[in-house]
């Protein structure tokens, strides 16, 4: 059993999704929760509650607009008010597809704005209080994407490939902080493949127009093309992972982009 009793977690995206299971995961091990997120109140309020159910002491919605530095740095300092974050997963991410010559501005700065900058700007903030502590874990939610490239996926395969890049750099700085008996400091990319979330949804029914509107072809269609297992993944799968990683057994875990892909980055 891992026990992150004491500990406290910022998850960002954890009302729905990858960022909910993650946060599922880290409160059933005793974690108190930072929840952050985009949702109404009645949504934040059923998360919170299901944090606490799972087994987190607290759980409190900070809210930031990860599209904005100047809100991301409100809401870091709230969660230090709060005791600050020993682990913090940056899983908040927004997708557009489109052709390289067809990418709209706004969308290449929206995207790079919340799936690499807002990571930047919270390990800034966070960092350095886990190394005065000598426990920390950052835990980027990067993407199959950001070790391989696919076609109209421009700004969200530069976004997860400098997210990987950037999380190599804050594992060697922080590399000898801490110890094994306290955890050492760590920053680590998990890269899932293809996940049954919302974010995935507008792809899967696109293809599904060809398949005469039937999802379950359309599903199938999407794993045969890239994912050789021809299984999704399920979110609480990568909850599980976040919390092993955060276990003081993974304090010389670091600089990893772990591919949870059913084989897609090994072809």
């Amino acid at each position: 059993m891992i026990d992150l009793k004491g500990k406290t977690a910022l998850v960002t995206g954890s009302v729905q999704g990858i960022g909910f299971a993650i946060a599922r995961a880290l409160a059933s091990a005793g974690a108190r929760i930072a929840v952050n997120g985009l949702a109404g109140d009645a949504a934040i309020h059923e998360a919170c509650e299901a944090f606490e159910e799972a087994g987190a002491p607290q759980a409190e919605f900070f809210h930031g607009d990860l599209r904005n530095p100047d809100d991301i740095a409100r809401m870091m300092e709230a969660v230090r008010a709060w005791g600050g974050a020993d682990i913090l997963v940056n899983n908040a991410g927004i997708q557009h597809t489109a052709p390289l010559a067809e990418m709209p501005r706004q969308k290449w700065d929206e995207i790079l704005s919340v799936n690499l900058s807002a990571a930047f700007h919270t390990m800034q903030a966070a960092m350095p209080l886990m190394a005065e502590r000598g426990y920390g874990r950052v835990i980027n939610i990067a993407s199959v994407h950001g070790l391989v490239a696919s076609k109209e996926k421009a700004a969200y395969v530069a976004a997860k490939h400098g997210l990987v890049g950037l999380t190599k750099v804050a594992a060697l700085e922080y590399a000898s902080r801490g110890n094994a008996r306290t955890g050492g400091v760590t920053a680590n990319c998990i890269c899932p493949g293809w996940t049954r979330t919302t974010l995935i949804e507008p792809q899967i029914e696109a293809r599904a127009k060809a398949h005469g509107g039937d999802l379950d072809a359309a599903v199938a269609d999407l794993l045969a093309e890239k994912q050789p297992s021809l299984r999704m993944s399920e979110p609480e799968e990568i909850g599980a992972l976040v919390l092993w990683l955060c276990s003081p057994l993974a304090h010389n875990v670091t600089g990893a982009a772990i591919p949870v892909d059913g084989g897609w980055t090994a072809q």
